[in-house]
């Protein structure tokens, strides 16, 4: 099995109640090697009536402190990497380029969040616009993002708009979006950057991870050598989700690495 893990949540995001530690004892449990703590900071995320203001960020330094003690305390059983995911918007490059720079994070995922606005998580894009318009929409400006925004290592879970779609992905493929995606995936590596295999799709009810894989084995035609892998965890019991089927799905798009990132930089490991 893959034994790292490197998207993961925990009460430092919004979204998660799981506790630094508790994800860290999890993932011993699992057996992991190594994992990367990645939680949100989204810069400018849209005050929402079931959240309000100030959602999806937290404070750098107290972050740091909590997780460089985990580091130490359990050093010995695991390799605990730090990182945060980042909501990508087109006018935030330069407030990224500082943040980023500012924190000695290992990793940086970018992901694209919002929309028009609005993140698909709470449905009103797809009440206006409908699950084909609303996905076009989403890469359009995921491409825009991808150009204006420099300082992250991959790109996240690509298609992740369609977890909340309506009718999920019975209005999308590959094929479909080919030339959006293409653009997306030309720019990304033009940039240096990779993408992340996301078995979340898996537990939101997809049948498949982020991106879809003929999206990786597309990345993988046109040149793309940087892929991590991430569970999207946000408990404990969601660490390494699905990592059974990974390897495979690697191995059928044509890859004989996936990627770790220590002090912002590319590691390759072969598939097992």
């Amino acid at each position: 099995m893959i034994s790292s893990d490197f998207h993961m949540h925990t009460s430092y995001s919004t979204d998660s109640t799981a506790l630094p530690e508790e994800m860290v004892k999890g993932a011993i449990q699992k057996g992991l090697r190594s994992i990367c703590i990645t939680d949100h900071y989204d810069k400018d995320y849209p005050a929402h009536r079931e959240i309000g203001e100030g959602a999806f960020l937290f404070h750098p330094d107290q972050y740091f402190e909590e997780l460089q003690r985990l580091k130490k305390k359990y050093g010995t059983q695991i390799q605990i990497q730090i990182g945060v995911e980042i909501g990508l918007q087109k006018h935030l490059g330069k407030f990224y380029k500082e943040f980023v720079t500012k924190h000695p994070f290992d990793f940086v995922i970018g992901s694209l969040h919002i929309v028009k606005g609005m993140d698909p998580y709470y449905q009103e894009i797809f009440q206006t616009y409908g699950d084909s318009k609303a996905y076009q929409m989403a890469f359009e400006e995921m491409l825009e993002d991808v150009k204006s925004v420099d300082d992250f290592d991959v790109l996240g879970h690509i298609d992740y708009v369609t977890r909340y779609g309506k009718n999920k992905t019975a209005e999308y493929s590959y094929k479909k979006y080919a030339d959006v995606l293409d653009e997306i995936l030309k720019t990304v590596i033009s940039k240096g950057k990779g993408i992340e295999m996301n078995m979340s799709g898996y537990k939101y009810g997809l049948g498949a991870c982020h991106p879809h894989p003929d999206v990786l084995k597309r990345y993988k035609e046109l040149g793309g050598e940087i892929l991590t892998i991430g569970s999207d965890g946000h408990s404990p019991e969601q660490i390494a989700y699905a990592y059974e089927k990974a390897p495979h799905i690697l191995k059928i798009c044509g890859f004989k690495y996936y990627t770790e990132f220590y002090g912002r930089k590319p590691i390759f490991r072969q598939l097992p």
